[in-house]
């Protein structure tokens, strides 16, 4: 017989012995509590009795707890008239108080464990009003700590047939048990035969927590290969569900190419021969498949490349580099790239005519330069760093001594400036000696002992000679002689002791050019000197001077004859003017007469001029 029957049973007997009114009492309570592990519990029970005018005397209160086994009943309080204690022997007896006021009692468990959660029984007696109970579910709740997610290290195959473990998730020391769920990119993922499985086991820690493992295993496709994977976890707590999610993580995918490219990563822009070339060839695949680089000789006919890994190094290319260049990868026929390879070139400079050239005086000539190239290519020619033409072609008219020299032609590639060549071509102009400067006769005045340095520069091809005459037998010395391809250069020092008449006479095989020096030597103190024997000295030059130049062109002629075969060797009566070579210098040497003849020369000479003095001081 329960509690409530025993109690309506007594009102039945209250009834029967002349008692008209059987006052009942009632209790009621929330049917569960819920309570942080370690928080206090607190757990209400309310009562009230049905004809409020008849309240007993006193009440008494008992708490109880039922077993998690077997279920029965352990009181752990109890109040009465005389007491207000909690029984002692059990787990509660020291965590547990109870407050009893009007109409409610209150029992607190402080401390709350996990074996707390069960149910917790208030009961009521009023003696005379019977006696009621009822009871509350103790809930105990322990938030589990953040979920953990490790992603398999090693790559999974798309051509697995297959769900391939993909990451694992665990959460521990939570109550009651937590529920993990997981998310690819922020969607769900539910379980589906052939394609999702979640294998989840749950453990008791010593402590009486759960730990919760849970795997997921996943059949990839390529378009995974960028997917974040994320695990969730869900808990109670009281009154409420909370959710925590992991971290998410990445997965390595394995599948094959279905495209292959091959590219030039350097040199950047067009090459050139003696550049090195590095292809770099790429698929898209994972992980990168092994490649082999062939290039294409003929069509139909390929050349295998050694090559080291995805990339092919070509060092210094030439021409024959050029052409049509694949990489394919090992395990598939299907797939290539290719890529063409140009190797631009520029050959030497051929000149024409070739290195040197001679060209005589007045002449036209006209050069090429040319330079075989696979781009367009710029011609500028250049003479002592001047430009004097542009273009492949160059033209010289009307040469003069200064047409000689070295002409370079530099041959540039506008579209590939580090590509160039350059040629030469050596000009040499042949003619007769020509003297620098217009003037044939040069007037200098001079002091009375006095050193002068005279100078004479002729131009022509071969090197002319220069040969010095001089009239009144004057101390000289050459002080300078220098010799190129086209020109002469000599320096005399001259002690001018009186006037003096001196011939330079510039000669080679095509010819000669004279020019004449007139010195006046000045005193260097003037006074008593006659009028006439200055004049007579002016007299003395103008007759002296022609008469050397006459000399000097004579003898350049006969030497020029001798040469060119004119004249036959051998003596005569007198002895002629003949021409002979010095093996250093090639000097002309004028043979002088015999000296009767001399003699004779000389007193011709002498008359002229006396003659010319008296009658310069007759006028």
């Amino acid at each position: 017989m329960t509690l409530q029957q025993q109690s309506a049973f007594a009102c039945l007997l209250l009834a029967l012995h002349g008692w008209s009114v059987c006052a009942r009492v009632e209790v009621s309570m929330q049917e569960t509590v819920e309570v942080y592990l370690g928080d206090s519990a607190h757990i209400p029970c309310q009562y009230n009795f049905s004809q409020a005018d008849s309240l007993p005397e006193f009440v008494m209160f008992q708490w109880f707890v039922k077993d998690r086994v077997s279920s029965s009943r352990m009181r752990i309080y109890y109040v009465d008239e005389n007491d207000d204690v909690a029984d002692e022997g059990t787990e509660f007896s020291a965590r547990i108080r109870v407050v009893v006021d009007r109409r409610a009692t209150r029992l607190t468990v402080q401390e709350v464990q996990l074996s707390d959660e069960r149910d917790f029984i208030c009961q009521v007696n009023g003696v005379s009003a019977g006696a009621a109970e009822s009871k509350t579910h103790l809930r105990v709740f322990a938030p589990p700590e953040a979920p953990l997610i490790q992603g398999v290290l090693a790559g999974i195959s798309v051509n697995a047939e297959a769900p391939s473990e993909v990451a694992t998730c665990e959460t521990r020391n939570g109550f009651p048990k937590a529920n993990i769920s997981w998310y690819k990119d922020k969607m769900p993922l539910v379980p589906l035969v052939g394609r999702v499985n979640v294998r989840t086991v749950y453990t008791v820690e010593s402590s009486g927590l759960y730990s919760v493992h849970s795997t997921l295993e996943y059949r990839v496709l390529k378009e995974d290969k960028d997917a974040n994977f994320s695990c969730e976890v869900s808990f109670s707590v009281p009154s409420a569900i909370r959710t925590v999610e992991s971290a998410a993580v990445g997965v390595t995918i394995h599948y094959p190419a279905t495209m292959v490219e091959l590219w030039r990563e350097s040199p950047k822009g067009l090459i050139k021969e003696g550049d090195t070339v590095l292809l770099r060839c790429h698929g898209d695949g994972n992980p990168s498949p092994t490649f082999n680089f062939s290039r294409e000789r003929e069509p139909g006919a390929e050349e295998d490349l050694d090559s080291n890994g995805n990339v092919l190094m070509l060092w210094a290319v030439s021409r024959t580099d050029r052409g049509l260049y694949r990489c394919q990868p090992q395990d598939s026929t299907k797939l290539k790239g290719e890529v063409e390879l140009k190797v631009h070139y520029l050959d030497p400079a051929v000149v024409v005519p070739k290195e040197a050239e001679a060209m005589f005086k007045g002449e036209d000539l006209t050069a090429s330069c040319n330079a075989l190239c696979s781009l367009k290519t710029s011609t500028v020619w250049y003479k002592g760093g001047q430009i004097v033409g542009v273009g492949n072609t160059l033209r010289l008219q009307d040469a003069t001594y200064e047409t000689a020299g070295e002409y370079v032609c530099e041959v540039s590639v506008p579209d590939l400036p580090t590509l160039h060549t350059s040629g030469s071509i050596h000009i040499v102009v042949h003619g007769a000696p020509q003297l620098v400067g217009e003037e044939r006769e040069v007037h200098l005045d001079e002091a009375l002992g006095r050193t002068l340095n005279l100078s004479c520069e002729a131009r022509g091809h071969p090197a002319p000679t220069i040969a010095w005459i001089f009239d009144g037998g004057p101390m000289w010395r050459e002080v300078l002689s220098e010799s190129g391809d086209h020109a002469t250069r000599s320096v005399v020092s001259v002690a001018v002791n009186s006037d003096i008449g001196v011939a330079c006479n510039a000669s080679n095989r095509f010819g000669a050019d004279v020019r004449a020096f007139s010195i006046k030597a000045v005193p260097l103190v003037t006074s008593g000197v006659p009028f006439s024997s200055a004049e007579g000295g002016r007299v003395i030059i103008v007759v002296v001077l022609p008469c050397l130049l006459l000399l000097a062109v004579l003898g350049s002629a006969l030497y020029f004859l001798h040469k060119k075969g004119k004249i036959p060797c051998g003596r005569s009566g007198k002895q002629d003017i003949s021409s002979q070579e010095k093996s250093a210098k090639d000097d002309i040497v004028l043979e002088m007469k015999n000296n009767a003849e001399a003699k004779t020369e000389d007193t011709v000479l002498l008359k002229a001029v006396n003659v010319d003095k008296n009658g310069t001081n007759g006028q």
